[in-house]
């Protein structure tokens, strides 16, 4: 394989980042190169996000491979904005240092339109170099981190092109959030312990003692490593030295050539190390990484005056040698445990984006902290005119749930903090409240502010047990974290404050209900585009315009109208809102339908350039004498012609059209009139209904709301709005993108 490529663009869209990463699973799959798969896909992550938040366009996702190196370029339309780098203009996220990370080379191309950031990868199997030469990039020996590794020392990643945003179903969220939050307790181990999780250390070591038996001749060999609070621990033994027990040995008691990284020779037990390996001739050398003493290589026998000065010095060379390999072995781990890492925050970055609900949002904050980061957490909200509340709590251990929050509740108040930092707001609980909560009021406690946009919208406060201290890692990951939990519950809250907005305004603008009109059955059908977050640019009304309701006489005439202002949002709504309201003050004042709409014409062009284009359907309704269905006058302004089913399966339009609102003025109205008998139906509808589209039909083509009416026959008018509402549902596969109205008027 010479050459190949593959590419697909993406929108600028937070589901995007999960496309592309599928994307470049798929391509290095069908290649044979899944071995390379996850380092493409994170770093592929990081790319495309920062493609979204910084360029803010869409961007195109190129995957080649070069006599069998891979290279994956993501490429955006904004080569002028620059790079973002973390830590000196970007508000979260890792970006380009974890690039460095994962690939052997990486760089930046410019053309006169588009912006590339690009990476290689070695072919699975070759050795990885140290980095390009001419990309100025090279990769770093790794952090002491290790937020992701389990107890087998593999790191606990989960695959992350196999899931999609939670846009995609609530049941695959709770999947992914069930593997994100399910994984054991994230840890920062010692160095020994770090070490003894490794494969490659482990053998090592063991290859290590078995070359000092060899090389030595000695009765006895071990590695000893260090843990964090000084102790020597058994990493590997041969021959003597596999019964010996170390107990309470420690670094605090090696003399000073340890001390200054030098062999020595021990020819009794006095030395510490000889009298917990009960030897009487001993050579040791320290292990060493980075200037810090990881450990001990140690040859010995029982026969006391066995091993000499050159014989340490020999054992010194192969110390060397022992702790380049282990050196290399921690540097291994310390790689997988980053790729770990960013394989947790790109899944929690995608759960976060993928909800625009604020509750769950902070849910999902909490079950992705516990258990990996904490035993438990907890969140704070504040507004500008509140303290902060506690929103939600969760504990690993149901049971202590309860306890927790009472003791959050009686505790002081959370931190009004802008840096993450230790907090003992538990101390100032009452003292029964603390018993009922047992040993979690000694917890260690940590606070991390939630800040997005320049304000603080409240706190995460995450807790372990008093014996189980908080490493850096857990902390720096729970800091990433809150970052961006903290645009996502800001987000969530704007769309929350939007929607109730729109919902609030969406209720203004719809008539309070529906008259009873004698000899007439009325029903109306009304569904928005937008699922809620926009208000929509239709409207109808039906009411009384005879004497008031309320007077002594009962009404004698009533007024529909059904009508769509160009736009949808808060333009049109401003248009939606003069004309209905407008409707009903000209109709009380006895003015004929004709006057109606010239009024209002007038006053939509009045507006200038705030007025929007209305088409109108307006008409009023009496009785037939003998109750003999209605009599009804109405003009269509630009409006979808009403139409009349006749009993007999008829169809046949009401009103001829006119112009319609806001375009000229002196437009002189006039009426039709249509005299609806018993069991004749009347439907108007708005252009929601007649373009509903599926591919490249509409539901009105060929007459097709006049069949689909004439289907009708013999049913009520709530059975006709039904059955129309269910076809314009049903008539394409996507949900309608325009908004529906529709009012039907059978004579009884």
């Amino acid at each position: 394989m010479d050459r190949q490529t593959a590419s697909a663009t993406f929108p600028s869209a937070a589901a995007a980042v999960a496309d592309a990463r599928r994307f470049v699973r798929k391509v290095l799959a069908d290649w044979g190169m899944e071995e390379a798969a996850d380092d493409a896909v994170l770093a592929t992550s990081e790319l495309a996000t920062n493609a979204i938040a910084y360029a803010g366009t869409s961007f195109e996702v190129i995957c080649r491979v070069e006599d069998g190196d891979i290279e994956v370029e993501v490429r955006d339309r904004h080569p002028t904005r620059g790079i973002e780098m973390p830590g000196v203009t970007a508000s979260s996220g890792r970006g380009l240092p974890s690039i460095a990370r994962l690939a052997s080379s990486w760089g930046v191309s410019y053309d006169r339109r588009t912006k590339g950031v690009w990476f290689r990868l070695p072919r699975p199997g070759a050795p990885a170099d140290g980095g390009d030469p001419g990309s100025g990039q090279r990769r770093p020996g790794g952090d002491d981190l290790d937020p992701g590794a389990s107890r087998d020392g593999r790191p606990a990643r989960e695959d992350a092109a196999s899931t999609s945003s939670t846009a995609s179903g609530a049941g695959q969220a709770q999947g992914r959030e069930a593997r994100l939050g399910g994984g054991e307790m994230g840890e920062m181990p010692a160095a020994g312990d770090r070490l003894l999780r490794s494969p490659a250390a482990v053998e090592a070591m063991e290859d290590g003692v078995a070359t000092v038996r060899t090389a030595l001749g000695v009765d006895g060999a071990a590695v000893l490593l260090t843990e964090r609070d000084g102790r020597l621990i058994m990493g590997a033994s041969s021959g003597a030295a596999a019964e010996a027990e170390l107990g309470e040995l420690s670094v605090a008691a090696l003399g000073p050539e340890a001390r200054a990284g030098s062999a020595w020779v021990a020819r009794d037990a006095s030395d510490p190390v000889a009298a917990a390996l009960r030897s009487r001739s001993l050579a040791a050398a320290p292990l060493e990484s980075q200037g810090r003493l990881t450990g001990l290589l140690v040859a010995f026998s029982p026969t006391a005056g066995r091993l000499d000065e050159a014989d340490g010095a020999r054992l010194g060379r192969l110390a060397d040698e022992l702790s380049l390999a282990l050196e290399k072995a921690r540097v291994g781990e310390l790689e997988r445990s980053w790729r770990g890492w960013l394989s947790f925050v790109a899944e929690a970055s995608d759960l976060l984006a993928g909800t625009l609900d604020q509750e769950r949002t902070m849910a999902l904050v909490a079950q992705l902290v516990v258990p990996r980061l904490a035993t438990w957490c907890a969140v704070y909200t504040v507004t500008e005119s509140e303290a902060a509340d506690l929103a939600y709590v969760w504990h690993a251990d149901e049971n202590r749930a309860d306890g927790l929050r009472e003791l959050l509740d009686h505790a002081g108040a959370a931190p009004p903090i802008d840096t993450p930092g230790p907090w003992g707001g538990f101390a100032t609980a009452p003292e029964e409240v603390r018993a009922a909560a047992g040993d979690t009021a000694d917890d260690q406690v940590y606070a991390f502010p939630l800040i997005a946009r320049g304000r603080r919208i409240g706190t995460i406060v995450i807790g372990r047990p008093a014996g189980d201290r908080f490493p850096r890692s857990a902390v720096e990951l729970a800091e990433e974290l809150s970052r961006r939990a903290a645009l996502a519950v800001d987000n969530a809250r704007l769309f929350s404050a939007q929607t109730a907005m729109s919902s609030a305004l969406q209720r203004s603008l719809l008539p309070p209900g529906i008259p009873e009109i004698p000899g007439l059955e009325v029903a109306v059908v009304y569904e928005p585009a937008g699922e809620g977050s926009e208000v929509g640019g239709d409207f109808y009304d039906v009411f009384a315009s005879g004497p008031h309701p309320g007077g002594p006489a009962p009404a004698s005439r009533w007024r529909f109208a059904i009508g769509d202002v160009c736009g949808t949002g808060p333009e049109a709504a401003a248009v939606t809102g003069l004309a209905r309201h407008a409707l009903r003050i000209l109709a009380a004042e006895d003015m004929s339908v004709p006057a109606v709409l010239g009024r209002l014409n007038r006053l939509i062009l009045g507006e200038g350039e705030r007025g929007r284009l209305l088409t109108l359907l307006h008409g009023e309704i009496a009785p037939r004498p003998r109750r003999d269905g209605v009599t009804i006058r109405l003009t269509s302004a630009g409006h979808p012609p009403p139409l009349v089913l006749d009993p007999d399966g008829g169809v046949r339009e009401a009103a001829s059209p006119q112009p319609l609102l806001g375009v000229f003025d002196g437009v002189d109205f006039h009426t039709d009139t249509v005299e609806l008998r018993r069991g004749e139906v009347l439907l108007c509808v708005t252009d929601g209904v007649t373009e509903r589209r599926s591919g490249g039909r509409l539901l009105g083509d060929g007459h097709g709301l006049e069949r689909l009416l004439a289907g009708c026959t013999g049913l009520s008018a709530g059975a006709v709005a039904a059955r129309i509402q269910r076809a314009v549902r049903d008539f394409g596969p996507e949900p309608s993108n325009d908004d529906v109205a529709l009012i039907v008027l059978r004579a009884s």
